[in-house]
């Protein structure tokens, strides 16, 4: 039954070889040529003007709402339509209270004004 796991640790291994050797490749083979400008910090091309613990307008977290209620619906949506057919009137039932969660988050990000621009 282990064996059924090695194509997985495998992948994980991999993975985890070429995410150190590339940074490490790149850190040891790479130019070093630092000058002034390139030290300097910057926010989108210019000097930064106010403090980076300034706080957010609502409207970033509404956003960030948005995408996960999207994200969390396309993820278990293709599984679900995938097995549809062996999971029965059991899973139809579950997904669509699952889906009917994400049409609440969906209406309350409509009803706060996220999907309008200024």
């Amino acid at each position: 039954m282990l064996e059924n796991y090695f194509p997985i640790l495998l992948f994980i291994i991999i993975g985890l070889a070429i995410g150190l050797i590339m940074p490490i490749l790149g850190f040891f083979l790479g130019t070093r040529q630092p000058d002034p400008e390139k030290n300097s910090p910057y926010e989108c091309g210019f000097e930064a003007f106010e403090d980076a613990r300034m706080k957010f307008d609502v409207r970033y977290y509404l956003i960030a709402i948005l995408f996960i209620i999207f994200d969390l619906e396309i993820a278990f949506l293709f599984p679900w339509a995938v097995v549809f057919k062996d999971i029965g009137l059991f899973g139809f039932v579950a997904m669509m209270i699952f889906l009917a969660i994400l049409v609440i988050g969906f209406a309350y990000e409509w009803k706060k004004g996220a999907l309008e621009w200024e």
